[in-house]
């Protein structure tokens, strides 16, 4: 006798494919999947080893979360043409799945690091740190722009990206070096949008990979130029150029209630030494 054709319990099948045994029996209560044999005497159920493929293929469905409605006329008109297809549509929705948690994650690793930042940081402290390349959105603004007028801009950025929610990405503003040394500490060019997950980086503002100016600033705006002229004071002291714009962002916005507590992570790029 052909060892695969040999008949194995409910209890045998179920444990060679890892599931319950009751799940046998509701899909062969629906008609989804029978035995192939049942004793008479005792209705008890039987399998072979050549099932195997069959039943793998309805659990890899339901692992996909296909609905049982959906595989049940699949399994009635099974073939490579229908598997093909259903698997393709299927392949789709679960790239998209990744992206989304890759972009999950990626946020949350970024209010990790801002939340380590905030334990490990001194307020007082004005440092040259490295940072890797990044690619932005960005959307131009000047000191005409109402607030109101720029969540509209932002929320019509992002939309473009199918960002779930507003936090889903990271926000900023920029203000170019050249206005800093110009004493124009309130001429802010543009707000920067940091999408945690982007499918193209084409017409993108990159934020160059290098050393940076790192200080942060906590309070009101209204007392922002005192710090930046004490980063302009610091770059001079260590002979340091600075370049392109000063990149800024809240990092403790989710575990604050009053403005006042509102910390702002100030980040210039220094192009090289004087």
């Amino acid at each position: 006798m052909d060892e695969k054709s040999k008949l194995l319990t409910i209890g045998q099948f179920a444990a060679l494919h890892g599931i319950n045994k009751k799940t046998l029996m509701w899909y062969d209560e629906i008609g989804l999947f029978k035995p192939a044999a049942i004793n008479p005497e005792n209705g008890y159920r039987y399998y072979n080893y050549y099932q195997s493929p069959i039943l793998e293929t309805i659990l890899l469905l339901r692992e996909l979360d296909v609905p049982i409605n959906e595989i049940q006329i699949f399994m009635k008109n099974r073939s490579a043409e229908n598997l093909k297809c259903l698997l393709d549509e299927k392949i789709t929705a679960l790239d998209h799945n990744i992206i989304h948690l890759q972009a999950i994650r990626k946020t949350l690793c970024n209010h990790y690091h801002n939340m380590v930042t905030l334990l490990t940081m001194d307020l007082s402290e004005i440092s040259i740190i490295e940072k890797e390349e990044r690619y932005l959105v960005t959307v131009d603004i000047d000191k005409n722009i109402s607030f109101e007028k720029e969540v509209e801009l932002i929320t019509a950025e992002t939309a473009k990206y199918q960002l779930g929610r507003l936090h889903d990405a990271s926000y900023g503003s920029m203000i170019s070096v050249a206005s800093l040394k110009n004493g124009n500490f309130d001429n802010y060019s543009k707000l920067f949008i940091e999408i945690p997950f982007l499918t193209q980086k084409d017409n993108l503002h990159i934020q160059p990979k290098g050393n940076y100016i790192r200080a942060f600033h906590k309070g009101g705006w209204d007392k922002i130029p005192l710090r930046y002229q004490a980063i302009l004071d610091y770059a001079t002291q260590h002979n340091l150029v600075l370049s392109g714009f000063s990149y800024e962002k809240g990092i403790n916005e989710t575990v604050i209630d009053q403005v006042e507590d509102y910390i702002v992570q100030i980040e210039i790029p220094v192009l090289n030494s004087k």
